[in-house]
């Protein structure tokens, strides 16, 4: 049986999980006080993923890069390509908040969109 100990993101508690696992299936979950929790600790342990946030240069525009992040989270073994395939983007400005920057990021399926507006 393998252990692993979990610091819980899904709510601000932040819980300490104990995950029990029996080669790669979850058979225990403990520590948690919402059922994020556990939602939180078997997801970690069977397929990560994360929300990627960082910044994409803009030309011709108020500010130099705009924010960005992907719309919903990815597998974790892809942050390092999305974060490669932002460094090779310019968008010209107007962007507005929501607009697609790049659509199926490292090949994920999930678009990489606006947080921020930058005008011209």
């Amino acid at each position: 049986m393998k252990i692993r100990n979990l610091t819980c993101i899904g709510c601000p508690m932040g819980c300490p999980l104990i995950v029990k696992l029996e080669d790669t299936e979850v058979i225990s979950i403990e520590g948690y006080t919402c059922k994020r929790g556990a939602e939180y600790g078997k997801k970690e342990v069977t397929n990560p993923t994360r929300i990627v946030t960082t910044t994409v240069r803009v030309s011709g525009g108020t500010e130099p890069v705009v924010s960005v992040k992907t719309k919903e989270d990815i597998p974790k073994d892809k942050i390092f390509a999305c974060i490669r395939a932002m460094k090779e983007i310019t968008v010209p400005a107007p962007v507005h908040i929501g607009d697609v920057i790049l659509r199926d990021v490292a090949h994920t399926g999930v678009d990489m969109i606006a947080t921020k507006d930058v005008e011209i």
